[in-house]
Parts: structure tokens; sequence; C-alpha cells
């Protein structure tokens, strides 16, 4: 695991950028191909409209990177909190990405019908794998921090936590709206996971992910544990405001 602290949000989401574009172009040339999973929330739209300046754009082999998301929420495409509509506004309608390269959940359909529709998606891309992986193995799964320690759509004491056989599955978030999420064993198979997180607001449980009791269960972020990949933390100063010289010496 490694640790990058950055001044400020933008910060973050500039070093992100330039690591997307370097590892993108590291999958392209070893497998013919870069798998992502991208991820919802403020710091990861900050991140996509880097993405889509001409500076990290023109770096990128967008011919050969393939579009996944790591969880979704059960409305249109075009509805607001829909986490496609906000990759698709920021990044998607300003890069040269065949649509056939953007596989999004579906979140219009109902919850199992999508999650179905998204596993049979993620089959195939394990079926892609050389030697052939039983998983999905993406290049980079990108992951946000809730302030309750959730990450995708995998939530505190969630049934989903437990699930081992399916790469995706229908869950409902503390509000009680449907959500779609890949599993614990299609994270932790990807060559890279980052977290990007900034903000204050999230310090408190960046500790707790980081250095608290591990009680993934309760924490379900702790619950990130590549097996043979890299995690990768991007950290603002705000949000790494409480970790321990200690774990960042």
């Amino acid at each position: 695991m490694s640790i990058e602290i950055l001044a400020d949000a933008e910060a973050v989401a500039l070093r992100a950028a330039d690591l997307f574009a370097l590892t993108s172009q590291e999958g392209a040339a070893a497998r013919g191909r870069f798998a992502a999973a991208l991820s919802g929330g403020e710091t990861p739209r900050a991140f996509y409209k880097m993405l889509a300046r001409q500076q990290f754009s023109q770096k990128i082999p967008w011919r050969r990177v393939q579009l996944f998301w790591g969880d979704e929420r059960c409305v249109p495409p075009d509805d607001p909190a829909s986490n496609y509509g906000m990759a698709r506004d920021a990044l998607l309608k300003h890069a040269p990405i065949a649509g056939a390269n953007v596989h999004r959940v579906r979140g219009e359909e109902a919850p199992e019908q999508a999650a179905l529709a998204y596993e049979k998606e993620l089959r195939a891309l394990a079926a892609l794998e050389r030697p052939k992986s039983e998983l999905p193995v993406f290049d980079l799964v990108l992951l946000g921090l809730g302030g309750d320690g959730h990450t995708a759509s995998l939530f505190p004491h969630s049934d989903a936590l437990a699930v081992e056989e399916r790469f995706a599955v229908a869950t409902t978030a503390p509000d009680g709206s449907p959500r779609i999420t890949v599993t614990y064993p299609v994270i932790n198979a990807a060559r890279r996971v980052w977290f990007l997180v900034s903000g204050a607001d999230k310090a408190g449980m960046v500790a707790e992910v980081l250095e608290g009791l591990q009680v993934p269960d309760a924490v379900p972020a702790q619950g990130v544990r590549p097996v043979h990949g890299k995690l990768t933390w991007l950290l603002d100063e705000a949000a790494a405001a409480e970790l321990s010289p200690a774990l960042l010496g």
C-alpha cells in the first residue's frame, strides 16, 4: 500500500490524471487494452474533468481503453444522480472513446436484472484474461470513501459484503435507494486500486480505515485488500489530517 498526500483536491485530480495516462499506456502496451472501473463522487468528477483536458487526453490510448463502473444508482442515465451520467458529462463527451468501449450499468432497469446484465459484461472481461481468469481483472479500480466507511456501494453491515460467487449484485443504500455494486472479489482482483479522497470531512474516516480496528463489516473500505495488485491512497492534506506520523513515515 502507498499513500500520497497532495496539497488540495485539485492537486489530487492532477496527480490521478497523470497516473491514469501513464498506467493506461502501460496496460495497452502489455495486454492490448486498459480496463478501468470508475466511481461517482465529487473528487472523481474533478479527476474526470482533468482527464478531459488535452494535456492528458492526448496521452491516453482511447481506442484500447475499456471503461466500467464500480457501482451505480438505480436511475436512468440522464438522472443527475447517475454515476455514468456524471462521467459522461465530465469526460466521455470530450474523449475520443468508442461507445462500444463504455460498459455502463443499466440503472434504469430493475435492480436484479441490471445486476445480472452487468455481471455478463464482467464475465466477458474475465474471459479476455490470459491465462484465463475466473474473475474480471481490472487494470484499475477507482474508489471513493463515504463518511460511513462505505466504498463503491458496499455499505456497513450489508449482505453484499459477504458475496463471493457474484461479480455484481443489487443492494440498498442506508437511505433506502437501490444500487448496483461490484463485489469485494472483483475489487481485490484488480492490478491497481486507487482511493481518491479529499476534504476535512473525510479525515476521521480515512484514519479509521487505515489505522482503526479492522472491522470491514462496519467499515467496508477496510475490506479492500488487493490480492496481487497495488493499493494507493491519493489524499489531500485536509483528508490526511488525522493520520499518524508513524503511518506516513
